[in-house]
């Protein structure tokens, strides 16, 4: 018998590639939580107030695309609307394709 972990190689080196752990830091000048790479500048604009998080904009340059960075902003910003009891309102097509990823972030979605 094959067992399922055989036939899953592309997904496990994917898992690989996207568990690399980025520090993102949390521009407060500009709103925005970004990741240097590589010379190159990934980011995930937002607006808060001491109620919510909007997430409006998130941008990877193709140089360093493919990496998982826009997932781990994705990831980061919902840990820091956890951490700090923030409702999050989601503008950014990829942040909502994320959410739609991980339904067990539905109980942080406010209402816009």
């Amino acid at each position: 018998m094959i067992s399922s972990a055989a036939l899953r190689p592309l997904a496990s080196l994917r898992e690989i590639l996207f568990r690399m752990e980025y520090e993102i830091k949390n521009n407060k000048e500009l709103n925005r939580f970004e990741v240097y790479e590589e010379g190159e500048i990934g980011f995930l604009e937002y607006d808060a107030d001491e109620n919510n998080i909007a997430l409006l904009h998130t941008e990877v340059p193709g140089d360093i695309g493919g990496k998982g960075i826009a997932q781990a902003l994705a990831a980061h910003a919902f840990n820091f609307a956890k951490e700090k009891k923030l409702k999050v309102l989601v503008y950014c097509p990829f942040v909502s394709t994320y959410v739609k990823r991980h339904p067990e972030l539905n109980e942080l979605i406010g209402k816009k």
